[in-house]
């Protein structure tokens, strides 16, 4: 009978298992370390193109910021034209109006009525004067009432009996001005075009 000692052949067999074993740790380590350094990178990569993709944004918003404050002053520009624009227009309309309004005051004050003072306070109207009757100041507001004038909404503030120096100026004036009436009235002045409020314009006074 022939006795065959094996142990040596499991022994070998044993470290070529052992070997196989640890080269394929190896292996796995080597894969897992791979792996963290390509992760690693792909994440550092995208990273980069993050802080890329946020620093256009922010230049993209610093542009929008300079144009949204340059679009502020123009149109701080535009508005400051059309207060011109608006102040010349309003030059122009009433560059006429002591003309137009001496004509409409010629044209529509009756007989019997001597108009003495004109003052102006923005829009507003107030004459002072002396009528031979109280129907001739009547007649005198009916003519500015009428539709059309420059002069509007004619209301009577004064009315009283004339004498003094007044009475001896308009009678030096007009002889037949007899027991002469005293009087004074306000009236209104249409507003500028394009005014959405009335404007305080400076006070002129005539007599």
């Amino acid at each position: 009978m022939i006795l065959i000692n094996l142990l040596p052949h499991r022994a070998e067999a044993r470290r070529q298992r052992q070997k196989a074993f640890l080269a394929a740790l190896g292996l796995a380590a080597l894969a897992g370390l791979a792996c963290a350094a390509l992760g690693g990178l792909v994440l550092q990569q995208a990273t980069e193109r993050q802080r890329a993709r946020n620093a256009y944004l922010g230049q993209a918003i610093s542009r929008l910021e300079a144009q949204i404050r340059e679009v502020a002053l123009l149109q701080d520009e535009i508005d400051q034209l059309k207060a011109r624009q608006q102040a010349v227009e309003k030059l122009q309309a009433e560059r006429n109006l002591p003309v137009r309004l001496f004509e409409q005051l010629l044209a529509q004050t009756p007989e019997g009525v001597l108009l003495a003072s004109l003052r102006m306070d923005g829009e507003r109207v107030q004459l002072g004067g002396q009528a031979r009757s109280n129907e001739r100041i009547s007649d005198f507001l009916r003519q500015l009432g009428q539709p059309g004038n420059t002069l509007h909404a004619p209301e009577l503030l004064e009315i009283k009996l004339g004498g003094g120096a007044a009475a001896a100026a308009a009678g030096a004036v007009t002889p037949a001005l007899r027991r002469p009436v005293d009087f004074s009235l306000r009236l209104q002045l249409p507003p500028a075009p394009g005014a959405s409020a009335p404007a305080a314009a400076p006070r002129r006074s005539a007599s």
